[in-house]
């Protein structure tokens, strides 16, 4: 079993490495998030979470935002989930955009014997600086769709990869794909209640004018009552 996961391990950062060859390396950012999920029944629960993103090279504090909403079991491959998140993101001169998102999420789940494959769609609308910016009441849609695998060692360790693609609805971008990222990382449980997240994920940007390339290291605190 150890050679087992040390194969799977050697794999992930394998796959990883080899996103590397993308020539322009724009920055290093590390991501801290806490979040919580209360069960109201076995069908039906709500979530909050906190996120600190922190960027340039890792020296000052980029976005922070807060997340809550609910998510519904339809059966169990399939689920529904709605969120708002209110954000605060960066700008040149220091000061912080405010910015209000609402998404919706789908999500299914297939299990064999030895791996779970996950498949979730996103629709996003979100509004920035509402008040401060003339085209602040426009809202921008985004299409988000996430494949993942994790590998079912029945152990506390679950290692996973994926893959994000970023789609932007409006009417002059449609249908192109603007962002995406690739991860890779694995689950710790420590017990029923309380688990860690350790991932590296390579962000890159397609179709836009000088595209950027974040290497990025998360670090997540997940707690379930």
């Amino acid at each position: 079993m150890i050679n087992k996961i040390k194969n799977i391990l050697l794999f992930l950062f394998g796959m990883l490495y080899s996103l590397l060859i993308f020539p322009q390396v724009n920055d290093a950012a590390l991501w801290l998030s806490i979040n919580a999920e209360k069960k109201i029944n076995p069908l039906l629960s709500v979530n909050l979470s906190q996120e600190f993103r922190i960027n340039e090279n890792i020296t000052e504090l980029g976005t922070f935002f807060t997340d809550a909403g609910i998510t519904y079991k339809i059966n169990k491959y399939i689920r529904f989930s709605a969120n708002y998140r209110f954000t605060n993101k960066r700008r040149f001169d220091d000061s912080y955009s405010k910015r209000h998102r609402y998404y919706f999420d789908i999500t299914v789940r297939e299990k064999t014997k030895s791996f779970v494959f996950q498949f979730r769609t996103r629709f996003q609308s979100q509004y920035a600086d509402i008040y401060s910016s003339a085209d602040g009441k426009i809202p921008s849609y985004y299409s988000r769709n996430k494949f993942t695998t994790k590998i079912d060692l029945d152990k506390k360790i679950t290692p996973y990869i994926s893959v994000e693609l970023f789609s932007p609805l409006n009417k002059h971008k449609i249908f192109k794909i603007d962002n995406a990222r690739y991860c890779g990382g694995f689950e710790y449980e420590i017990n029923r209640m309380h688990s860690f997240d350790l991932f590296y994920m390579l962000q890159r940007e397609y179709n836009v004018n000088n595209p950027q390339t974040d290497y990025i290291l998360g670090i997540e605190y997940n707690i379930v009552f």
